[in-house]
């Protein structure tokens, strides 16, 4: 009793949950909302590929990208370009931030202090060498690493025709909806007005009961068929006809450098047509314009010049020969044997010059067999210096962190290393504090000649101005020059001076200030030794890759880190500057945070300044500071940019631009890696633009105005048959012809045109750069060239109806019979708009092959071949519900007056457009035009050149 009295009320209740629950439907899904996520994920990592891809992928995301100190490394003396310091205290270090050739922190180990800087630090993207294996420590991690703070935000890279396109897309969207909205009204009012009373014969359709209600259901039905004027397909036209452009730049073997094996590439297939709309290029100097390769080519010593000038032809000119040095890099070129008869004669400013040479610098040498050293260098100028100074007789040998070993003329000397006093953009200078064996402290510093000028001692007068002299011919000639000195130290003096130096060193607050102090304090009063000069040779065809450029409208900006003395004698060497431009204008860039001209009030007039120079040389910037040069001309003056480069510090810069241009150089390939093109010289930039570049934006318009024009002829001609239909939503053409118009008999002739196309050939294209200018004003296609389009193929379309409709109203046959039906209407009209959209690809088609022939004839054989083919008695007899018009074919084309009235609608088409384009060529002829008039008759000169 008691079990029933428990289990009664459960059994109703049980009964209509149940009963809730239950329902006689059938579910053959396998997923619901709430299943579908967990179930597929358990589905798809059963396949063992899949779990290990995401392994893999959480793998790479737990891999640490971080700035490192340098604890220990499998040198020798644990040096590895830094100093060596067992790490088992605590590091202190300054806030996260973008400054690359700055570091301040300290180390406590044991109850002292050691100083930390940039000398000591691993950046992320780095590249070790000299070492098997390091140990460090980890201070900047992820986004605070100093590269990723120099980094501008990757973007989505989109061609101004393609934000075009979305424009134009909308419009006809608006266009469909205005059409179909007419044909609505229309069908409406035609219903009320006549088929309310026809209704017998044409009865509404099931549960249509209002003439406004029919309108209404035709307004979907006209948007179903007049959907032809929406490009559907243009997307996917327009990515192969870009990806195969892109293959013309890789195989283009005009572009493949042979001396390390690299073709140019093309590392996206969506920005070819922007290459041919390019105003602004910015381009880094050292290793894009130069070959980033430095050769020390004269020097001054003691008032006396050595070396041959750099436009003298010294293949005729013997070399020296160093057979007697066995250390001599055999690489090493040098055409003036009196400086080596200086050497052997031990003059003591030539020794003192190249001791000098040899002992201030932070190079490592790396030495696998006897005799055999590879210099390792921070700087390609400090690697040109030591070479020469190995060369001359004074090899630097080896290096810890406290000794310096030399063998100076034969004889092996081992220094100790007291001091680093380091370049940096203010000092604009370096120098090392040494005692020789013989136990005398000598301070040697280099530099430039502005600042060093003011720190040497009054007996240095006269040697002053012998040495400045020289420094006006070295650069003159384009040569990168350096001042040295040098300066006996007091040991008294020294002593106290080094234990001011710890303390300033190991200061948190305030660091650069005292040590600079310092080191202003001690570099006074040097003894002129002379100067160097270095060449780094340009690439070769810069000067006539920039000329051409300038002649093409382009504006060059050239963004460098290096001094301005430096860019200045680059931008004479390579054309971008000469002797007529009154004022140069240098923008110099500053490494601390307050760039005001580039995040203030002043960007604006910054970028009005600079524009309206035909040349800037922006110096000393920072990786940021060129992403953000780029960014201000990408804001302000809505023009389309490149940037170019081959270093690390280059990539902000090339992910800012537009288009991003990669040199496989001497720096690696992170800026490849982060560009959209590639190769391995600077020429090769102007055959990308003007050639590539040109052709691709040429075909990519020409493409979007015959795509508009054709589908624009092709679907209104159903706009006119509706108000000859009574509004029904009645096709003009045969359902066959309407799904192959697109597929297959418009498709292979646009994309034959978009890809072999051009207006002139390469040659041409290279030697008039005027030819590019269209590009840039972005006259090719543009809003006001779809609306002439667009109007071309309303007046085409309204041809290809009323002529076939005229010609087909109440006519007979030359038997008697009419032809005056619905099919024999269709096929006239579809066979006048394909013979009509074939003359005008042949007339937009400037440059004919084999494949534009073929596939233009050959689209109309198979044109005409399907439609005898399906219109023929036995293709009705097989499907007789989907090809209804047996018999139309032979029985309309066989009759003249239909191909007379064909001939009308070509000639009604065409004769407005040849007309045009004569006139346009006569009365304002494009840069093309003009060139291929100029190919015709040689003797008329061009007004453009």
């Amino acid at each position: 009793m008691g079990c029933a009295v428990i289990l009664f009320p459960v059994l109703p209740i049980l009964f209509i949950f149940l009963f809730f629950l239950q329902n006689n439907s059938i579910k053959t899904s396998k997923y619901n909302f709430f299943t579908f996520l967990p179930l597929n994920l358990f589905e798809q990592f059963q396949r063992i590929a899949n779990a290990y891809f995401l392994f893999l992928l959480i793998f790479l995301s737990v891999c640490v990208q971080a700035d490192l100190l340098l604890l220990s490394s499998s040198e020798p003396h644990n040096f590895h370009f830094c100093f060596y310091l067992p790490f088992t205290g605590e590091v202190k270090c300054e806030a996260p931030n973008n400054k690359l050739d700055k570091f301040t922190g300290t180390l406590t180990l044991r109850g002292e202090k050691y100083a930390l800087d940039n000398e000591k630090m691993l950046l992320r993207g780095c590249t070790i060498r000299n070492t098997e294996w390091c140990f460090g420590l980890v201070i900047y991690a992820g986004p605070d690493t100093k590269l990723m703070q120099n980094s501008g935000k990757t973007t989505f890279k989109r061609t101004s025709i393609d934000r075009l396109m979305n424009v134009l897309v909308l419009v006809i969207f608006a266009f469909l909806a205005l059409m179909c909205l007419i044909l609505a009204i229309g069908n409406g009012i035609w219903e009320y007005d006549k088929g309310y009373y026809f209704q017998v014969y044409l009865p509404w359709a099931e549960g249509v009961n209002s003439a406004s209600y029919s309108g209404f259901l035709m307004f979907w039905s006209y948007v179903i068929i007049l959907n032809t004027v929406v490009p559907i397909s243009l997307y996917v036209s327009v990515e192969i006809i870009r990806l195969g452009n892109s293959f013309y730049i890789d195989w283009d073997r005009k572009m493949y450098y042979p001396l390390n094996d690299t073709p140019a590439q093309a590392r996206t297939t969506t920005l070819n047509e922007e290459l041919g709309q390019i105003k602004y290029i910015f381009s880094d100097k050292t290793g894009t314009l130069t070959q980033n390769i430095m050769c020390f080519n004269k020097c001054s010593i003691n008032g006396k010049s050595y070396g041959i000038s750099v436009h003298i032809d010294n293949k005729n000119t013997e070399k020296v020969d160093f057979s007697y040095n066995q250390l001599a890099d055999p690489k090493f070129a040098f055409y003036d044997h009196s400086l080596v008869e200086a050497v052997k004669l031990s003059d003591v400013p030539t020794h003192r010059f190249f001791r000098l040479l040899s002992l201030c610098h932070t190079v490592m040498p790396e030495e696998k067999k006897e005799g055999n050293l590879v210099y390792q260098a921070q700087s390609p100028d400090e690697g040109a210096l030591v070479t020469a100074a190995r060369n001359f007789g004074f090899v630097f040998r080896a290096r810890t962190p406290e000794t310096i070993t030399i063998v100076e003329m034969g004889e092996t000397k081992i220094y100790k290393l007291l001091a680093i006093l380091d370049f940096n953009n203010v000092r604009k200078r370096m120098s090392v504090i040494v005692r020789s064996p013989e136990g005398d402290l000598t301070l040697y510093c280099k530099g430039a000649d502005t600042i060093l000028y003011e720190l040497l001692h009054s007996s240095c007068d006269t040697l002053k101005e012998e040495t400045t002299e020289h420094l006006n011919e070295f650069a003159g000639e384009g040569l990168r020059t350096l001042v040295v000195a040098y300066k006996n130290l007091d040991e008294d003096y020294f002593q106290e001076w080094i234990r001011r130096h710890h303390e300033a060193s190991t200061a948190l607050e305030g660091r650069e200030d005292k040590l600079s102090e310092l080191y202003e304090e001690i570099e006074k009063d040097l003894m002129l030794l002379g100067a160097t000069a270095i060449e780094d040779k340009l690439q070769d065809g810069v000067p006539q890759t920039i000329e051409t450029l300038a002649k093409a409208n382009i504006k060059i900006w050239v963004l460098t880190g290096d001094k301005q003395e430096t860019a200045m004698n680059i931008g004479y060497s390579c054309n971008l500057l000469n002797d007529d431009m009154e004022d140069v204008f240098i923008i110099e860039g500053s490494t601390s945070d307050d760039a005001y001209a580039l995040e203030g009030n002043l960007e604006l007039e910054l970028v009005r300044t600079a524009c309206l120079c035909k040349v800037v040389i922006c110096c000393r910037v920072t990786p940021l500071q060129k992403a953000q040069v780029v960014e201000l001309v990408k804001k302000y003056k809505k023009a389309v940019t490149l940037a170019i480069g081959d270093g690390a510090n280059d990539v902000s810069m090339i992910k800012t631009a537009h288009i991003g241009v990669g040199i496989s150089g001497q720096e690696g390939m992170q800026a490849v890696l982060s560009s959209d093109f590639s190769f391995a010289q600077f020429r090769y930039l102007q055959r990308l633009l003007l050639v590539h570049g040109r052709w691709s934006y040429i075909r990519m318009c020409k493409f979007l105005k015959y795509f508009f024009y054709k589908n624009f002829a092709f679907t209104l001609v159903h706009f006119w048959y509706g108000f000859f239909s009574g509004f029904s939503a009645q096709t003009v053409y045969d359902e066959w012809f309407i799904t192959l118009y697109n597929l297959v008999y418009t498709s292979l002739p646009v994309l034959g045109m978009s890809l072999f196309d051009q207006d002139v050939d390469d040659r041409w294209s290279m030697l008039f750069p005027q030819l590019y200018v269209p590009g840039q004003q972005n006259l090719y296609f543009n809003k006001t060239v779809f609306v002439k389009c667009m109007l071309q193929g309303i007046y085409s379309s309204l041809i290809l109806f009323f002529i076939p409709y005229g010609a087909m109203y109440n006519t007979m046959r030359s038997d008697g019979k009419a032809i005056a039906d619905y099919q024999s209407f269709a096929l006239m009209a579809q066979t006048c708009l394909l013979i009509v959209v074939s003359v005008q690809i042949g007339l937009d088609t400037s440059y004919w092959t084999v494949v534009n022939q073929f596939f233009i004839w050959g689209s109309l054989s198979v044109y005409f071949a399907i439609t005898f083919t399906m219109y023929s008695d036995g293709m009705y007899l097989i499907f007789t519900a989907s090809f209804p018009f047996i018999g139309t074919a032979r029985n309309t084309l066989s009759q003249p007056n239909v191909w007379l009235a064909i001939f009308l609608s070509i000639t009604l088409c065409v004769l407005p457009v040849v007309g045009f384009r004569f006139l346009k060529a006569q009365l304002k002829p494009t840069p093309s035009d003009k060139v291929r008039r100029y190919l015709i008759k040689p003797e008329i000169l061009l007004t453009t050149t």
